[in-house]
């Protein structure tokens, strides 16, 4: 199957596992929604691995598969979907635990959806490739009005996910790149012996 096939059956697995979570949330009365992230409490740290999955309702989940769709789509076709998806999940999760007001609970994939557009906005910086350069100059053109959601706002957004899941797609960049990956020092199968025989 093409790549192109699989990244598309990949991401409509994922859409459906969100609906299917949101329709049964619904039909539990958003109960589901307290296993979000809640700051600074030992019992709120599993709340970083269920909130991506958890949405206030089928508007706010909508909100993010609409960008989420895409740059999904992007990231499985350059082949780097679960490596730069594990960082930001954990990046983001971390930052909100450690900074949203005392009391919330934080839930949406908003944060992952941040950091997969930070990614890939500034890959090709770290990469220097210049056509993921350009490809991020298309994708700040598209998307980039939406980064001011990394700032403080009213209204109940968690912009702490937002700016750590940014974070985290800088930091997967940076961590992924090629010349990252040449900078580590490979362990040859035997060491090399210095020095004149005796």
């Amino acid at each position: 199957m093409p790549k192109w096939k699989r990244s598309g059956v990949t991401l409509i697995g994922i859409v459906v596992l969100l609906v299917v979570i949101e329709a049964v949330d619904v039909g539990m009365n958003d109960k589901l929604n307290q296993y979000g992230i809640v700051p600074r409490r030992v019992s709120g740290l599993d709340g970083i691995l269920w909130a991506p999955f958890l949405h206030a309702d089928f508007a706010h989940l909508i909100g993010n598969l609409i960008p989420g769709v895409v740059l999904g789509f992007l990231l499985l076709m350059a082949g780097r979907f679960l490596s730069v998806t594990a960082v930001v999940w954990v990046v983001s999760g971390f930052g909100v635990w450690l900074t949203a007001p005392a009391g919330s609970v934080t839930i949406g994939a908003s944060g992952i959806v941040f950091g997969w557009l930070a990614y890939l906005l500034v890959r090709g910086l770290f990469n220097r490739d210049v056509w993921q350069v350009l490809g991020g100059v298309i994708l700040l053109a598209v998307y980039g009005g939406i980064l001011w959601g990394v700032l403080p706002q009213g209204g109940g957004m968690s912009w702490q996910g937002h700016l750590f899941g940014a974070a985290g797609g800088v930091l997967a960049a940076w961590m992924l790149s090629d010349r990252a990956k040449n900078a580590r020092p490979e362990l040859s199968a035997r060491p090399e012996l210095k020095g004149g025989s005796q």
